[in-house]
């Protein structure tokens, strides 16, 4: 998509925290997010290709956490839906929660970029509001069918389709596999 670095890297995160923190299908298979806090937390820092050495999130703040990728599940699935007008409603709904806020920042050796992260420093705030803003970037372009849920039988794991002709349908190449490979075995199986 490249609207900028920052903004790919949390419409990104985005993605990794729905698919990580809510249950559903995956490649044909229930989905069930790990139980485990240690193996939550490293899901989540993850999303952000952070090392988990020595950081970890209390239940607390992953019960919290799950309750975002679950408010920005319901984003790609009216997007999937052909909804807009609903994403952005609920888009803004966790824009005005987060009070999410543009921040100018320097750090890891980058050059200054935009942060948005809300008025307090609870997890919703600070995960939930970037990557709402991040969603708002992608709804207010020419791009906001990019979001999409995966079409493939047996997963509803959501993506963002960063593809050059926006054409994508799967949330991974084996979902994709999985239905060309089902769809050739229906055409040769036929007398």
């Amino acid at each position: 998509m490249d609207f900028n670095s920052h903004s790919d890297r949390v419409v990104a995160a985005a993605v990794g925290l729905v698919n990580a923190f809510t249950p559903g299908e995956r490649r044909g298979r229930p989905y069930t997010p790990p139980a485990d806090p240690a193996e939550r937390s490293a899901a989540a820092f993850g999303v952000w290709n952070e090392e988990t050495e020595g950081k970890a999130l209390t239940e607390a703040e992953l019960d919290e956490l799950a309750a975002v990728a679950a408010r920005l599940r319901e984003v790609f699935e009216a997007v999937a839906r052909g909804d807009v007008d609903g994403a952005a409603e609920r888009v803004n709904r966790m824009l005005a929660d987060t009070a999410a806020r543009p921040r100018l920042a320097r750090h890891d050796g980058e050059p200054w970029h935009l942060h948005f992260h809300g008025a307090d420093s609870g997890v919703s705030a600070e995960w939930g509001g970037p990557c709402a803003t991040g969603l708002a970037v992608v709804l207010g372009s020419e791009l906001h069918d990019r979001l999409g849920v995966c079409t493939a039988p047996g997963c509803d794991r959501v993506y963002v389709d960063t593809s050059r002709n926006g054409t994508r349908r799967y949330c991974s190449t084996a979902c994709q596999n999985r239905v060309k490979t089902a769809a050739f075995r229906a055409r040769h199986s036929r007398p």
